[in-house]
């Protein structure tokens, strides 16, 4: 299968990375050929430098042959222009990064206008998944999800005192019929395996047969958990912090953003409506200080700086915040994150990519995908005959520790599957998957006659 992606950057880089583990053949286009020489070292992709809004270079790698096309430039309008260039010349698929809120009220009309399939923006998919857990404090719709005879709960370990304390093998005796697939801990999404015991502290995912699943929620689920949010501070007011503010508001919180540069309070002060803009720099303990940082109910550090996120994160947990939330962009800061005491630690680029490979995944019998706190991807599949996967031990696929297959429903059978279990033709596979083994994903799904 044939992918175009059209600019180099760090979106584009990513799901390049994330392809190229199943059986597609992708092509970069950029206007710097020194990004492209440097990504063609380390990719096995055909790289050209060139700008696909001349449509000459579209006709030039022959896009009526491709199945998918990414604009994924700096420039909104470019990447509107470039997609809807690639559909009338014959491309199957095209999808287009849009950030501009001006153009959030619109997207319908510009997808239906210019032809382009789906539209992505990274700075919503994060507010999203910041939302979903602030107003609703679960990430699943209800604490829990269902696809015909499986069910996934998340709940706070502390509301069933069974499991506190106990290995995985210690829970399979207290819950033989249901798997333990993830813990969120300190703001991060682990897989446990083996030895690793529950704290009080845990969020808990566990899945099963849907009815006991269902019958283990209504024991455990809060109802209403996090409907008094009434205070919430939001470091940075750029796009993140502008859409996220805006649904706050609407929610009916008390929102404050504290942003530094001038010209953009001006322009948040004539945007948003009943959201008090603050003028100043979000490191400035003293200023948090006097805007009553300990009465809030949440804070969330969304400026452009990991760095800056991360200490600022740390800064409102030691106040006393009950949920503290930052955004962090960059892997090479995952350590350090696993050690931090921080609600939730979300990388707006892990977020698109799966949301774009889902989109691309459609047609390899991908029947859902739920997000985990915007860390992990619950997701089930259709074994077909070609997939890898297929006639295998489970304990002979080599996975890595951050994927799990969670449940197998075939026929009328649930099976909650073990190192030895092994997948057929045509079985409904469940797996819960950190973003950062998207590209495992890939190679779960490919056909092995390619």
């Amino acid at each position: 299968m044939n992918i175009a992606i059209v600019g180099a950057g760090k979106l584009g880089t990513r799901v390049a990375s994330a392809l190229l583990g199943g059986d597609y053949s992708v092509t970069v286009i950029d206007t710097n050929e020194r990004v492209l020489d440097k990504l063609s070292h380390h990719l096995d992709i055909l790289t050209v430098n060139a700008d696909a809004r001349d449509i000459s270079v579209l006709n030039g790698i022959d896009i009526q042959n491709y199945r998918y096309l990414l604009a994924a430039t700096g420039d909104d309008e470019t990447n509107i222009v470039i997609a809807s260039f690639a559909k009338k010349l014959g491309c199957r698929h095209v999808i287009a990064r849009v950030r501009d809120p001006e153009h959030m009220n619109q997207f319908d009309f510009i997808k239906d206008t210019m032809g382009i399939d789906s539209i992505v923006n990274p700075d919503m998919a994060i507010t999203v998944e910041i939302y979903k857990y602030l107003a609703e404090k679960y990430t699943l719709s209800g604490g829990i999800f269902t696809s015909g005879k499986i069910a996934l709960a998340e709940f706070p370990a502390k509301n069933y005192h069974r499991i506190v304390g106990l290995s995985m093998p210690e829970v399979h005796d207290v819950l033989p019929n249901m798997l333990i697939a993830a813990l969120s801990r300190n703001g991060k999404i682990i897989i446990p395996h083996g030895e690793d015991e529950i704290r009080s502290t845990d969020y808990v995912y566990i899945i099963g047969e849907k009815d006991e699943i269902l019958a283990l929620n209504e024991k455990v689920h809060e109802r209403g958990i996090y409907t008094n949010l009434q205070k919430v501070m939001i470091i940075g007011g750029g796009k993140t912090g502008f859409y996220l503010a805006e649904k706050l508001a609407d929610f009916g919180a008390a929102v404050k953003i504290v942003e530094k540069d001038l010209d953009r309070c001006k322009y948040l002060s004539t945007h948003l409506n009943n959201v008090m803009i603050l003028h100043g720099d979000g490191t400035d303990i003293n200023m948090l200080d006097e805007e009553n940082l300990e009465d809030m109910d949440a804070f969330v550090a969304a400026t452009g700086f990991d760095e800056g996120n991360l200490l600022l994160a740390l800064t409102a947990k030691k106040h006393g915040v009950e949920d503290v939330i930052s955004k962090v962009s960059h892997e090479s800061y995952k350590e350090l994150i696993e050690r931090m005491d921080v609600d939730i630690i979300l990388n707006p680029l892990d977020i698109t990519t799966s949301n774009i490979l889902r989109f691309i995944q459609g047609e390899k019998r991908v029947i859902s995908s739920v997000l985990l706190q915007g860390q992990a991807e619950i997701m089930e599949i259709v074994a077909h005959s070609h997939m890898d996967i297929i006639g295998t031990p489970i304990k002979k696929l080599k996975l890595p520790k951050g994927l799990l297959i969670a449940a197998i429903h075939r026929g009328r059978q649930v099976i909650i599957p073990n190192g030895d279990t092994v997948i057929k033709w045509n079985d409904r596979v469940i797996l819960l998957s950190l973003l950062t083994e998207l590209e495992y994903i890939e190679k779960l799904l490919k056909n092995s006659i390619d």
